[in-house]
């Protein structure tokens, strides 16, 4: 046993915490190893506490590979197939983001090493801590890259309760905390470190259950909602000569679900501007529907006024008696705009938009359907971003995201994805409605569990009934400010403690 401790703070333990950081993602969607998320950073802690300060680092970095080389690896999908970079730069492309996303764990392991130095405290308080700050981080870091959170692997557990109550990173502060007791349990293997963390774990659980409540009242009559996936594939979609047969493909989609409360198209449904295609045929479209006694919803590019250069935005039309218009405020930097086009010019566009750069809309807001019905509407990505959520929610009776996945094939992304918008169904307690290209479309109910769900790659459409609810949860009024401050006080106590006792 002693050897293999000893081994495990060298090179050993380097080497186990990149196949630690490449089971990571297995934890999430599609995969579900939702136990994953607790053993992989425990391991992690564990050879980071033990280890010497440059192992410590080397440890991080290589789990930061291994984690986000295998869960981030759709981006290669998504600049090869869709981008036309081909294989060779679309891999140095994707190894150079993988190897900066990398820099997070190990920022992580340095500042839990850096805070204080006994291993008991490190793995009990620092590590945990200091793992969660850094995802909260990469919340808005550089425009933000808010996926793979350890929280995430809480939805569909007893810990999903406490999802409406401390959010996404609420949860994984938990997760973490309990990983650092894990991992003094294998570094003190004793009777008391046993206790500790069935302790901890039966009270994360219990409280989660006794928490776990609606929070938000159901309010008026049921709506039927039709979810349209058109499935046009994505090197075809913004060729002009099949313009007409996206148009009449969701056009015939539609007819068959007249009636329908709402009828949603996935984002950037029509490939064309929609001051171009408003009055040939989306407003007698939209009036059909209208007659029929519902509302169209659909993504598409649009500007600002009817001038070229005036701002174009990534939108949604909710075509109803006065269209309104919601424009996507959190934009992919190098998928829908090209950072300092002004230095590098076209150069960098197999990695942007097919069009020209799109410009963010304003901070999100519930949109008014009519006196009845309000809209929370995220397009695509902003589903990873649980505040920008959150926000748009406050006064929503029903969520709607539009995404279109096509641009990540068969890989992790759709699945991943669609995990997300769950896990922004269960923080605000209310419906989420998820239009998609070629999926995954999908109605989410509020406690983040899917009610009906379309096949990936199929023309189809999701039929369900949904209902308005009411009032906020704790995550929309408090958001994620409990967490981070909590985290930084610790690690602050911390540190101060050991610069007194020092």
């Amino acid at each position: 046993m002693t050897a293999l401790k000893s081994h495990l703070q060298g090179k050993l333990g380097v080497l186990l915490a990149g196949v630690a950081g490449a089971c990571l993602p297995l934890s999430f969607a599609p995969f579900d190893w939702s136990l994953t998320a607790l053993v992989a950073p425990a391991i992690l802690f564990y050879i980071a506490a033990s280890a010497s300060f440059k192992r410590a680092l080397q440890a991080g970095y290589a789990f930061g590979l291994g984690m986000f080389g295998l869960g981030a690896s759709w981006v290669f999908v998504s600049i090869n197939e869709y981008g036309g970079a081909g294989p060779v730069l679309s891999g140095l492309v994707t190894a150079g983001f993988v190897a900066l996303l990398a820099l997070f764990p190990l920022a992580a392991v340095w500042l839990g090493r850096w805070v204080v130095s006994s291993p008991r405290l490190q793995l009990l308080a620092a590590l945990p801590a200091a793992w969660v700050l850094f995802e909260w981080v990469r919340t808005w870091l550089f425009t933000g890259f808010p996926w793979l959170y350890l929280g995430y692997a809480g939805l569909g557990t007893p810990l999903s309760g406490w999802s409406p109550v401390i959010g996404v990173l609420g949860v994984s502060a938990l997760i973490a905390w309990l990983a650092g007791l894990l991992a003094y349990l294998l570094l003190q293997p004793r009777k008391l470190s046993l206790v500790a963390f069935l302790g901890g774990a039966t009270a994360v659980i219990a409280v989660g259950l006794v928490i776990d409540r609606s929070w938000s009242e159901v309010v008026g009559e049921p709506l039927e909602v039709a979810l349209l996936q058109g499935n046009h594939p994505q090197d075809l979609k913004w060729d002009p000569a099949y313009r007409q047969t996206i148009r009449q493909s969701y056009a015939q989609m539609t007819a068959e679900h007249l009636g329908a409360d709402l009828i949603i198209w996935p984002e950037t449904a029509l490939p064309e501007l929609y001051e171009h295609v408003a009055e040939v045929f989306l407003q007698p479209l939209a009036e059909q529907v209208r007659d029929a006694g519902g509302t169209l919803l659909l993504g598409i590019p649009r500007r600002d006024r009817q001038a070229e250069g005036e701002p174009l935005h990534n939108s949604v039309a909710v075509l109803g008696e006065e269209p309104a218009f919601y424009a996507k405020y959190h934009l992919v930097p190098y998928g829908e705009y090209v950072p300092f086009r002004d230095v590098f010019g076209r150069s960098l566009d197999f990695l942007g938009a097919p069009m020209a750069d799109y410009e963010r809309g304003p901070v999100p807001a519930a949109v008014p359907l009519d006196s009845e019905l309000k809209l929370g509407i995220t397009i695509c990505y902003e589903a990873a971003y649980p505040r920008a959520v959150a926000r748009g929610a406050r006064g929503a009776d029903v969520l709607v995201n539009v995404s279109n996945d096509a641009w990540f094939g068969d890989s992790l992304a759709p699945h991943q994805h669609l995990q997300k918008a769950r896990q922004r169904a269960a923080e605000t307690r209310r419906w989420m409605l998820r239009s998609t290209n070629t999926g995954i479309t999908a109605v989410i109910d509020p406690y983040g569990e899917i009610v009906e769900q379309a096949p990936q790659f199929a023309q189809t459409s999701v039929v369900a009934q949904v209902y308005k609810r009411s009032g906020p949860t704790p995550y929309m009024v408090i958001g994620d400010w409990p967490v981070v401050i909590a985290v930084l006080v610790l690690l602050a106590a911390i540190a101060l403690r050991t610069r007194k006792r020092h």
